[in-house]
C-alpha cells in the first residue's frame, strides 16, 4: 500500500485522498488495551492501510503481526468509521479521509516483539483510566466506542 499511496501522492500532491484501513483492539483479561507507541512518540491501536487485493481482515492480521510479532487467529468486526470526524491534515500537509474498520482480536498467539520495526517504539497494556496522554484522537474515539458500545453490552 505504501507504494500505491506514494504513486497516487505523486499525481495529486497534498490533495484529499480517501484511504481504507483497519485497526485492532487487543483487550486482555485484566481489562487492559494493548497500545503501540509509534515512531512519532504518540500512542495508538495497531493497524494500518489496506493493500490492493487484501481484505480488511487480512489487513488487520498483517498490521498487528508487522507491528508487534503477534499472530491473530480470530477477529470480530465491531464497526466501520467514516465521516468528517475522520478527515485529517497530516504534518506533511497531505489531506486524508479515512474509512476504518475496527476489529476485536479474539485469539492471539506469538511473542510480542518489535525489535527492528521502524513503526513501533514500544508496546504496552493500559487500563481505560490510565490511557497515555499522547493517545491520538482517532484511537481515543475507537476505544471510547468499545467502552460504550461493546463492553456495556457484556
Amino acid at each position: 500500500m505504501v507504494e500505491y499511496v506514494a504513486e497516487i501522492r505523486r499525481k495529486i500532491g497534498h490533495d484529499l485522498l480517501v484511504l481504507v484501513g483497519a485497526n485492532v483492539i487487543i483487550y486482555n483479561d485484566k481489562h487492559e488495551y494493548l497500545l503501540q507507541q509509534r515512531a512519532n512518540g504518540n500512542w495508538g491501536l495497531m493497524g494500518g492501510l489496506m493493500e490492493v487485493g487484501e481484505s480488511l481482515e487480512e489487513t488487520a492480521i498483517r498490521e498487528v503481526y508487522e507491528e508487534s510479532g503477534l499472530v491473530i487467529k480470530s477477529l470480530t468486526q465491531l464497526q466501520t468509521f467514516s465521516g468528517d470526524t475522520f478527515r485529517y491534515q497530516l504534518e506533511n500537509q497531505d489531506e486524508i479521509y479515512v474509512v476504518t474498520t475496527l476489529f476485536l482480536a479474539k485469539q492471539i498467539t506469538g511473542e510480542m516483539s518489535y525489535q527492528g520495526n521502524d513503526e513501533t517504539l514500544n508496546l504496552k497494556y493500559f487500563t481505560y483510566r490510565d490511557l497515555p496522554e499522547t493517545l491520538e484522537d482517532e484511537y481515543q474515539h475507537y476505544i471510547q466506542y468499545f467502552e460504550t458500545h461493546v463492553l456495556q453490552r457484556e
